[in-house]
C-alpha cells in the first residue's frame, strides 16, 4: 500500500555532510526521518523558500527533460528500504504508461518539490524505518 507523505522538515547541519529530511504521513501520525547530502538538502530547502537560480539547477534539469520529452511527471515513490538504504522512482506518465525511473529519495524528493507532485511511500518501508535503531 502506498502512503501519502509530506516533507514535514529539513535540519541542515553546516558541519556535517549528513542533512535530515522528516517526511509525515499526510492522513495520519507516522512519520521516519531520511540522511541526504548537503547539496540536495540545500536543494530542497531554497526550493521550499522560493529561492530562484539564474541558471537551471540539476532538479530543474529533470523536470524539464520529462517535461520537453513529453512526459508528466505524476509522483515520487519510495518504495524500498534495504540495509539503511531507501529506494525511490520518479513516476512518469508518457503515451498513456507510467515509467518508473530509478532514483535516490532525496533526489526524487528534490523533484517533487521542484515539480510540486506528490510523495508517497510504501507502507512496508515506513514501518521499517520506525523500527531501525
Amino acid at each position: 500500500m502506498q502512503v501519502l507523505m509530506e516533507l514535514k522538515r529539513i535540519i541542515i547541519n553546516e558541519i556535517h555532510d549528513q542533512q535530515i529530511i522528516l517526511l509525515h504521513e499526510v492522513d495520519g501520525e507516522r512519520a521516519f526521518a531520511i540522511v541526504i547530502g548537503l547539496f540536495e538538502a540545500l536543494s530542497i530547502d531554497r526550493r521550499i523558500k522560493g529561492v530562484i537560480w539564474p541558471r537551471p539547477m540539476t532538479h530543474d534539469l529533470i523536470c524539464n527533460t520529462i517535461e520537453l520529452l513529453g512526459g508528466d511527471l505524476q509522483d515520487i515513490y519510495i518504495n524500498d528500504l534495504r540495509e539503511h538504504t531507501y529506494f525511490a522512482k520518479l513516476r512518469v506518465r508518457r503515451d498513456g504508461e507510467i515509467v518508473e525511473v530509478d532514483c535516490r529519495p532525496s533526489d526524487a524528493i528534490a523533484v517533487a518539490v521542484t515539480a510540486k507532485v506528490p510523495i508517497y511511500v510504501a507502507d512496508g518501508v515506513i514501518e521499517e524505518a520506525n523500527e531501525e535503531p
